[in-house]
């Protein structure tokens, strides 16, 4: 299996801490931005590429010959969803959901005067289906909104990571599928120190808005192909 995980393009909580260096302000589930739908573009047609005329031996670790990505899925997050749909239309697939790609915290807001992060619904079955018709929900998935649930502390990401990964494993471990998720930043470093085994605290991986990073799941190993991939975003649109 190839894993592809990339970042959502840029969300208003992204541009208001790039213009202030600041959460005030935020909302608990950004959409994104014009600068975001761009990179998404972007990033969509990059992936879509499947008529180059390089001929590719061996081994191809930087996708020369294209990706062919076979099988999308998304955080229920509006910023990753608006990310994935996109994306979606450009390789002609559909966008499924998997709610334990979200963003660490889950849907919350901080209260202005105890300071206190109160979980919030989150967008409901009604909501997707108006807005995205590409996203394919569970069957589980009820007319609530999807979070419905507390802040989700920190201490608890590790064990969502490890569910993820083990799950991965049983979707698509032993396969040629190569698996793209659209998820975020946060998740993103619990998910490959959680892989790698590396410590919490041991420093930080940087992912740039609507940037890719591939792994490989070998039979008797797990290949970091590449981090952070951002060469087919123009300039102007890196953020």
């Amino acid at each position: 299996m190839q894993f592809y995980f990339i970042r959502h393009g840029q969300s208003t909580n992204n541009r208001l801490w790039d213009l202030t260096g600041s959460s005030d302000g935020r909302v608990h589930d950004p959409d994104l931005t014009e600068m975001g739908k761009a990179q998404a573009h972007a990033l969509a047609r990059f992936l879509a590429q499947t008529d180059l005329p390089l001929s590719v031996k061996g081994h191809d670790r930087q996708n020369r010959a294209g990706f062919g990505i076979t099988h999308l899925y998304t955080s229920l997050m509006v910023r990753a969803v608006a990310t994935g749909a996109i994306v979606a239309r450009a390789l002609r697939l559909p966008l499924h959901a998997w709610e334990d790609l979200h963003e660490e915290g889950g849907i919350y807001l901080t209260d202005a005067e105890t300071g206190a992060r109160v979980g919030l619904p989150g967008q409901d079955r009604a909501y997707f289906e108006t807005h995205f018709p590409e996203l394919v929900l569970p069957a589980s998935f009820g007319p609530a909104g999807w979070w419905n649930r507390p802040f989700e502390e920190y201490d608890q990401v590790p064990a969502r990571a490890e569910r993820f990964l083990n799950d991965l494993i049983v979707r698509h471990g032993g396969t040629e599928d190569r698996v793209a998720v659209i998820s975020h930043g946060g998740f993103y470093n619990q998910l490959l120190k959680v892989l790698f085994r590396i410590g919490r605290e041991d420093g930080w991986f940087g992912l740039n808005n609507a940037a890719l990073t591939r792994i490989d799941f070998l039979p008797q190993q797990v290949n970091l192909v590449y981090l952070n991939r951002l060469d087919f975003m123009p300039k102007e649109l890196i953020t």
